[in-house]
């Protein structure tokens, strides 16, 4: 089941959609593995600083690309083709502020696989 989540990107209602799909759309547009790159990700995040930020420009790479499959898995048809067309919409994308968003609707979305998995178990008693 996929969750769905409108954040506010520079003034603009933007919707974004996390389901088991999302590492398959990253890694054939991308070619990376979502799970290590949100991981470093976030990593990067934690040990940075909002008003001194010393993030590397691959960090801020593929914070954008997780937004944007994101945000073009939620929207197909409004979203632009490519990333960068779609952040050409925005004069701001601050990463302190929507990374953590995107973090708890990832994070939603993989608690409601675990508790599929946990009812097919009571359903079926395997």
């Amino acid at each position: 089941m996929a969750i769905k989540k409108n954040i506010t990107v520079d003034g603009i209602e933007v919707p974004f959609k996390a389901s088991a799909a999302v590492p398959r759309l990253y890694r054939l547009k991308f070619g990376r593995d979502i799970y290590k790159d949100f991981a470093a990700l976030q990593k990067s995040v934690s040990e940075g600083d909002e008003q001194n930020s010393e993030l590397s420009i691959e960090s801020l790479e593929v914070f954008e690309n997780i937004a944007y499959i994101m945000a073009k898995h939620a929207d197909p048809d409004s979203v632009p083709a490519s990333p960068d067309e779609w952040l050409e919409q925005f004069n701001t994308f601050s990463i302190y502020e929507i990374l953590p968003q995107l973090i708890e609707l990832w994070g939603l979305n993989i608690e409601t696989q675990v508790e599929s998995k946990k009812n097919i178990v009571r359903l079926t008693g395997k």
